[in-house]
C-alpha cells in the first residue's frame, strides 16, 4: 500500500466525513457502515461549511420525510429539506438519523437556533445539486456524496 493509498484508507475508515473543494462550489461526502449512516454523516459534512459542527449543542429535534425515485436523489432530498428547515427555522444542525426504506427516507435532525456569535457562520449553503452525486460503496464502506452551492 503506497502512502495515497493508506491515506484514503484512513478517510474511509476512520472520518465519517470531509469536504472537498470544487470551482465556485464546495463538495461534501459522508461515509457510514450503512447507507443511512452515510447520509447522515453527509448532512454533518454539509453543515461543517456553515458552522463549526461542534460547537453546536442538540437542541431540539426536528423530523424529515423525503422521497425519490433513485437513492442518488434521495441524498439531494434529504440535504434540501435540512436546507429548508433551517432556513425556516433559523437552525443549525449537528446530529442526524436517518432510516431508508425503499424510496423513502425518515430522517430526524438536532440542533439548536442559529446564534452568530457562539456559531460564527462561515458560509451559507443555498442547495444540494446533482453534481458529483454519487452514492455507492467504497472499500467495504457506504460513501454518499455531492456539490453543495454556495
Amino acid at each position: 500500500m503506497d502512502a495515497g493509498e493508506s491515506l484514503r484508507y484512513y478517510f474511509l475508515m476512520k472520518i465519517p466525513y470531509e469536504t472537498f473543494e470544487h470551482e465556485a462550489d464546495i463538495g461534501i461526502r459522508g461515509f457510514g457502515d450503512s447507507l443511512e449512516e452515510s447520509f447522515a454523516h453527509a448532512a454533518a459534512a454539509m453543515y461543517s461549511v456553515v458552522v463549526d459542527v461542534g460547537n453546536v449543542e442538540p437542541r431540539e429535534r426536528r423530523s424529515i420525510t423525503v422521497s425519490a425515485p433513485e437513492r442518488d436523489l434521495l441524498l439531494v432530498e434529504w440535504l434540501n429539506a435540512l436546507l429548508a428547515v433551517s432556513d425556516i427555522d433559523r437552525l443549525v444542525f449537528s446530529k442526524f438519523a436517518v432510516s431508508i426504506r425503499g424510496n423513502e427516507l425518515a430522517g430526524e435532525a438536532w440542533g439548536e437556533p442559529l446564534d452568530r456569535m457562539k456559531h460564527r457562520p462561515r458560509v451559507e449553503v443555498k442547495g444540494a445539486t446533482y453534481h458529483m452525486l454519487h452514492v455507492g460503496t467504497e472499500e467495504g464502506r457506504f460513501v454518499a456524496q455531492c456539490v453543495v452551492d454556495v
